[in-house]
């Protein structure tokens, strides 16, 4: 899941942005107003975190700016002001929760996911698709009861698959919805964690879920006996997905093509990360 974070006191953006990418969410942070609602134009967030008091434009004003162009994601107002009057505005521009600062974090992410429920992409807590079981509460994954552990990355990957079960995946549709608008969609990162991500969830079961199109992309599903007797043919003409490359922010210079995992290790295997649900 998506979340934009527009905030423009850097520490506080920071500790949300660790926060909210710990508990598995893809994470952009934009620090003024006008920023946070070019980005929320171009791309398609699941939710928005908005302070109110910030630089260029206002948070009353990202919000009325994007109801007026029927941009429906749903919106968290989080802000220092406290008094009934303002939690008042920000709920008649639009918003759909305010929360004011100072806050508990376990609040905030109580109320992350109440919106997503409740928001149009509709997370439910549980995700299924034949054995294989995701709670989208406490992040554990279990295929035919057996645990399965999954960094945050592997997490994200997994959770947008099952979201869109038998829909084919772009590779630039995966780098929107579980990388950030800096991801290199040419390099071949996104394949190596299509590995990993099988041989956690695919590799030891006779029941494959995970599925290469050729040319296209990727999908999850139960392949029909016909399927599994050989390979589907490729998508043509029309039923092709259109992958459009990667998105840039205004000057941003297009990336070379490297191919090579190498030059992105780092990102690759993140540092650090810690696998979900343990």
């Amino acid at each position: 899941m998506r979340v934009l974070v527009v905030e423009d006191e850097k520490k506080v953006a920071r500790f949300i942005k660790r926060g909210l990418e710990e508990a598995g969410y893809l994470v952009d942070v934009a620090a003024d107003g006008e920023e946070g609602l070019y980005l929320a134009e171009i791309d398609d967030y699941d939710l928005i975190v908005l302070d109110l008091i910030l630089p260029r434009k206002s948070g009353l004003d990202v919000c009325r700016e994007l109801r007026e162009q029927s941009i429906k994601v749903p919106v968290l107002i989080l802000s220092a002001r406290d008094s009934v009057e303002d939690k008042v505005a920000g709920l008649d521009m639009g918003a759909d929760d305010y929360l004011a600062k100072p806050f508990a974090f376990s609040e905030l992410l109580a109320r992350v996911r109440a919106l997503l429920r409740r928001g149009e992409t509709m997370v439910p807590v549980k995700l299924q698709l034949d054995d294989l079981v995701m709670d989208t509460v406490t992040h554990s994954v279990t295929r035919a009861g057996k645990d399965i552990k999954l960094t945050s990355k592997e997490y994200a990957l997994l959770e947008y698959f099952m979201m869109n079960p038998g829909k084919v995946l772009t590779r630039t549709m995966l780098s929107e919805h579980v990388w950030d608008y800096t991801f290199d969609t040419f390099s071949n990162v996104i394949d190596v964690y299509i590995n990993y991500l099988r041989n956690k969830v695919d590799r030891d079961f006779e029941r494959k879920l995970i599925h290469t199109v050729r040319g296209v992309g990727y999908v999850m599903k139960l392949q029909t006996a016909e399927e599994e007797a050989g390979e589907a043919r490729p998508l043509r003409g029309r039923e092709r997905v259109r992958d459009h490359g990667p998105r840039r922010r205004p000057g941003q210079p297009e990336v070379e093509a490297t191919g090579s995992v190498a030059a992105l290790a780092g990102e690759a295997m993140p540092e650090g990360e810690k696998p979900t649900g343990s």
